[in-house]
């Protein structure tokens, strides 16, 4: 099987019709995108910041149901499932709390907290696997920590957020907390005392998301994993001890979504590229790549639309 992996959506349902009709040349067959020789995999982060929750929804899930796709979870789904679980009678999982409830405002707009349509997608974020092995290609929203993968796969449900996974991981402290942190939001590690920079919501942060396969760079500015436009608010000192994750150049081509790149779309290494090309951000990209069995990865082989205004 050959497969078209797609970058991080966040309701902009416009955007992928482009990408599923123009650029990958699926089909509409009783109203399910699908294509005679290829399958979509999905990287996760469906929801959340654009205008078009509900139709994004009504692609991705046929497509997946039907298997004409596979998908795995992203932090926005990650964290609608916290918002959406009662840690007591008083409280939920992810607080909802002014600032939490603005972050989903887009998804609770057109699915309003508790309605049918609202606890049947919250359903349906829960089937969604936290990494697909397939063999021949890996695939996670942000980081492959093998050791991570390999603990929870052993303590838990395999890939399968389970509702003991989902409350262990929505309690600070708890190892389970770092570990998702760590798969669905990337590896990051303290930039130095007195420097920060501040993320696309204005938000200024102290820590860093790092590339983590990458052993070779050495200075905080050559280890940083995100948009282009950040990397000059951190420093290039060099970073004492080792921070990446061993991931071999021998190993399966991984793919990641989740960074935020502001670049042409490109691999980040032989085996390693991120889909996601800021779709979300007025001149992003939607990107997807069209793997067909290589073991190294090329810049042809990625397809993209612009963001369409919406």
């Amino acid at each position: 099987m050959h497969y078209d992996l797609i970058g991080d959506i966040h309701g902009h349902a416009l955007s992928l019709r482009k990408l599923l009709d123009k650029k990958l040349k699926y089909s509409q067959v009783d109203g399910v995108y699908r294509h005679p020789s290829r399958k979509v995999i999905f990287l996760g982060d469906f929801i959340d910041r654009g205008p078009y929750q509900r139709q994004t929804l009504e692609i991705v899930r046929p497509m997946v149901d039907e298997g004409h796709a596979l998908a795995v979870m992203g932090n926005h789904e990650f964290n609608a499932l916290a918002y959406a679980t009662p840690r007591d009678e008083q409280s939920h999982l992810r607080l909802r709390n002014p600032d939490n409830t603005k972050q989903h405002a887009a998804f609770l707009a057109e699915y309003p907290v508790d309605t049918p349509d609202y606890l049947e997608a919250i359903d349906w974020f829960r089937t969604l696997p936290l990494w697909l092995d397939l063999g021949e290609i890996r695939v996670i929203h942000a980081c492959w920590d093998r050791d991570i993968i390999a603990k929870i796969a052993s303590h838990h449900d395999g890939a399968r957020l389970t509702p003991t996974l989902l409350r262990q991981a929505s309690t600070k402290g708890r190892e389970e907390y770092k570990s998702l942190e760590i798969l669905l939001k990337g590896k990051e590690i303290p930039l130095p005392e007195g420097h920060s920079y501040r993320d696309q919501y204005g938000k200024e942060r102290h820590h860093m998301r790092i590339r983590w396969w990458d052993r070779k760079g050495t200075t905080y500015r050559s280890k940083f994993l995100g948009m282009r436009e950040w990397a000059t608010q951190i420093p290039d000192d060099e970073i004492a001890g080792d921070h990446g994750i061993s991931y071999g150049h021998s190993e399966p081509p991984v793919f990641l979504g989740h960074y935020w790149l502001s670049v042409t779309p490109t691999p980040l290494e032989n085996n390693v590229a991120c889909l996601d090309y800021s779709v979300a951000r007025p001149g992003g990209k939607l990107a997807a790549y069209r793997w067909n069995g290589e073991r190294v990865l090329h810049a042809d082989s990625f397809v993209w639309v612009d963001r369409l205004e919406d």
